[in-house]
């Protein structure tokens, strides 16, 4: 430990803590713009030099570590002048359209022109110009808003170890930008939409379905339906002050019917339809000698990663469509059926933590009859935005219960939203499938929490069943490695493409708080904890789904609807 001065406090650091760190510990804030936790700092941006005796220069408190008797002052006048003329430089560069702009309110770098009393154009001057990629159906990618601070091109690099965009040019022509300055859609882009939580402006944004949706709801001849995906309902009450994690589901329910929706569904029971479909291909996989180990195709994401990268393990992708496209489907032919309705008719509006879903909800191959299985993707940022143009004011909606037949889900479906619950729960119903019988104690440890790659051994019967956990693009490659030579132990593999899961999706509540992200895991374990029914095949309604209409798992109906195919995107 060493002892220093921190604004005339005494604090005792640990030795090759950041001087950023130490201030930190003691409740002193000095602020930031290129700095990431947890990731090597590069001191860039210097928006977070202070002073220390005995140097010349103010020095960046990210990158500068702590020692014996040193002196700093994080807010003297000669700091602030700095941070100030940062700010300000930054400010003349940057386009002042915040009235319009859809981080108005929510930028780092409108609060900082804030917090130091930016009120002049002191330094007016040429202006960079760029023409705004709308070519992707999630992200839009406006330069002119990018202040450089690199944190979107280090998540891309260094935690999802993607690649898709990063610095080029020099000086005043400095950019962040795609190979060739190409569009999203032909990068190495997987629509993930890490790049857009990382940001402090609004130089990455979602591509915004709110006109579509509107247009929808105001036309008398649809029949628009919304369906809510597990991880939206403990994030959206963020937006609104309330704590992360706190559970807004009936709220939701209660605000969609107000907007004017026909009904709200629950994506988490296709979450238990798709287990009921997962576990039957995964065990027919193992007793039939097909290829394994068999990966998850929840995550769009993790998809169009596989079909870009590694064509080669497209097999080992499971057919199954994700959750929310199983419900489209299904709400297009059994609910349509049951309601009278033509499909044609029906609108479906999935409420999504994730961006990449606007893309899935496009590939052609997901749907049946010339319709799309979803006609339209709002996140979670996006409903809120519905919100308060309709004046709703969320805090105040009473709870409400979702509609049926297709609202009716069990905890196993609820931990979909995290890393982990989807296998968790696949293994819930694969011991049934295989044994008979329900696993005594459902709660798999062994893969939760955030680590990289979790794995686990389990017995099923006479069957040793080897699974692993993804969390994070960035950590699938090795897997994916060890599977094409041939050596890979295990059976099934889960991949999220979004560290921590869909409750960190791309399309959540923008934060720089990581404690958020935990809050969030557990309200949803929480969920699953408090469930009457925490198993997928004791969903009543699932049954009744099978009884009617789909027969059993894996049947020529449920093939047809629920399950489809993969692409060669790799250009080999």
């Amino acid at each position: 430990m060493v002892e220093l001065t921190i604004n005339n406090l005494k604090v005792k650091a640990e030795e090759g803590m950041s001087i950023l760190e130490a201030a930190k510990s003691v409740g002193i804030t000095v602020p930031t713009l290129c700095y990431m936790k947890n990731l090597f700092p590069t001191g860039a941006c210097r928006m977070c030099v202070v002073e220390v005796t005995g140097q010349r220069n103010l020095l960046p408190s990210c990158a500068f570590p702590v020692a014996e008797g040193m002196v700093v002052e994080t807010n003297s006048p000669r700091v602030r002048r700095a941070r100030k003329t940062i700010v300000e430089l930054l400010v003349e560069n940057h386009p002042q359209d915040c009235l319009i702009c859809v981080r108005n309110k929510n930028c780092e770098l409108q609060d900082l022109a804030e917090r130091y009393a930016v009120r002049e154009h002191r330094f007016p001057g040429e202006k960079r110009k760029h023409v705004v990629d709308i070519s992707s159906p999630s992200l839009e990618r406006d330069p002119a808003k990018c202040i450089l601070c690199g944190r979107c091109v280090r998540v891309c690099n260094e935690v999802q170890k993607i690649g898709a965009i990063d610095f080029s040019g020099r000086g005043f022509a400095s950019i962040v930008t795609t190979p060739y300055n190409k569009g999203l859609n032909v990068s190495d882009c997987i629509l993930c939409g890490q790049c857009i939580l990382a940001c402090p402006t609004a130089a990455l944004r979602e591509r915004s379905s709110t006109k579509i949706v509107s247009t929808a709801l105001g036309n008398k001849n649809k029949y628009v339906v919304a369906q809510i995906a597990p991880a939206v309902r403990a994030t959206l009450g963020e937006e609104f002050k309330m704590p992360a994690g706190t559970d807004v589901t009936g709220k939701l329910v209660s605000g969609l019917r107000r907007l004017g929706f026909k009904k709200v569904f629950d994506t988490n029971f296709a979450a238990d339809l798709t287990i009921m479909e997962e576990a039957n291909e995964l065990v027919q996989r193992v007793v039939n000698n097909q290829p394994l180990p068999m990966f998850t195709s929840c995550c769009p994401g993790w998809v169009k990663f596989a079909e870009m990268n590694y064509p080669e393990i497209i097999p080992n992708l499971s057919s199954c469509k994700s959750p929310h496209e199983m419900e489209g489907a299904i709400l297009k032919s059994y609910f349509a059926k049951k309601m009278g309705l033509d499909p044609k008719d029906i609108f479906v509006v999935s409420i999504m933590p994730c961006t990449v879903k606007k893309f899935e909800s496009e590939r052609p191959e997901l749907g049946h009859d010339a319709l799309h299985d979803v006609d339209s993707v709002l996140t979670t940022r996006e409903l809120v935005r519905f919100f308060n143009m309709a004046g709703i004011d969320f805090s105040d909606l009473p709870d409400e219960e979702f509609d049926n037949p297709l609202g009716e889900s069990t905890g196993a479906a609820a931990i979909f939203g995290t890393s982990g619950g989807v296998m968790e729960a696949a293994i819930r119903t694969a011991y049934y499938n295989i044994t008979g019988e329900n696993l005594d104690n459902v709660e798999v440890d062994q893969i939760r929490g955030m680590d990289g790659v979790k794995s686990a051994t389990l017995t099923m019967g006479e069957l040793e069943v080897r699974v692993a956990v993804v969390n994070g693009i960035g950590n699938v490659r090795p897997l994916i490695d060890e599977i094409i030579a041939g050596t890979s132990p295990y059976h099934f593999i889960e991949v999220m493409a979004c560290p921590g899961g869909c409750i960190n999706g791309g399309g959540q509540p923008i934060h720089q708080n990581l404690d958020n992200v935990m809050k969030r895991v557990r309200a949803l374990y929480e969920i699953d904890k408090k469930s009457v029914t925490r198993r997928s095949h004791d969903n009543e309604a699932i049954k009744t789904l099978y009884k009617e209409f789909l027969k059993e798992p894996g049947s020529h109906t449920a093939h047809k609807l629920l399950h489809t195919h993969y692409h060669d995107r790799s250009g080999k």
